[in-house]
């Protein structure tokens, strides 16, 4: 079972109350599918990565160019005045926009979140936006990605690019060696394990060691 120490040794910090929610929503049974070692690494790398290693569970708000855009955005369903600060991203991975508090709401089965936008921040629904956005908010469940290894497109699923790419690779090589129950920065330790050049540097070969690994898990 994943733990907040675990999310602070792979985050490189101590623990936040960020780290509690995610853990709390990963022990949610609509969480289950997610337990398997190869689909955990992948999910904490992204939501690290997208919440700033767990220090921010709601979007600043400036506003700023890009927030003011979310205005009138007919593609997050923010027809309403106000809507763009109202329905701004909160959650490890940001769900932001009018329709898709709505469809939280509705996989989600609890508060009424376009009703109250605030209650996501409450437990076990912060940790949960997270789940819901990997189990459907990205169009298709970020799952088969994981299994096939791909941070690539999980990356672009969640992002629509590439940016903060060599970070989410980063993260997910810590995760996946403390869910291996090594430390984060274990990477030589792996390799000799794995059989791999012992150099340090944690390239594509030592991220499919580890996902071979894990999926052995």
């Amino acid at each position: 079972m994943l733990s907040t120490a675990h999310l602070a040794a792979i985050a490189g910090r101590r623990e936040t109350p960020l780290m509690r929610s995610v853990v709390a929503g990963l022990a949610d049974p609509r969480a289950r599918d997610m337990a398997p070692s190869h689909r955990m690494a992948q999910f904490v790398a992204q939501i690290a990565h997208e919440s700033a290693r767990f220090r921010y569970a709601a979007e600043a708000w400036g506003p700023t160019r890009a927030q003011r855009r979310y205005e009138g955005r007919r593609d997050l369903g923010n027809l309403q005045a106000g809507d763009g600060y109202r329905f701004r991203g909160r959650g490890p991975i940001q769900i932001t926009g009018r329709a898709n508090y709505a469809r939280f709401t509705a996989w989600a089965e609890g508060p009424d979140f376009e009703a109250v936008p605030d209650a996501v921040m409450g437990d076990p629904w912060l940790g949960l936006s997270a789940v819901w956005f990997w189990q459907a908010g990205a169009g298709r469940s970020l799952n088969a990605y994981a299994d096939k290894g791909d941070i690539e497109m999980i990356t672009r699923r969640i992002n629509g690019g590439l940016n903060g790419y060599a970070d989410r690779l980063a993260l997910y090589t810590r995760a996946g060696l403390v869910l291996l129950g090594q430390g984060p920065n274990d990477v030589r330790a792996f390799q000799r394990l794995a059989g791999l050049t012992v150099d340090g540097l944690a390239g594509p070969a030592t991220r499919g060691a580890l996902h071979s690994h894990l999926l052995k898990l």
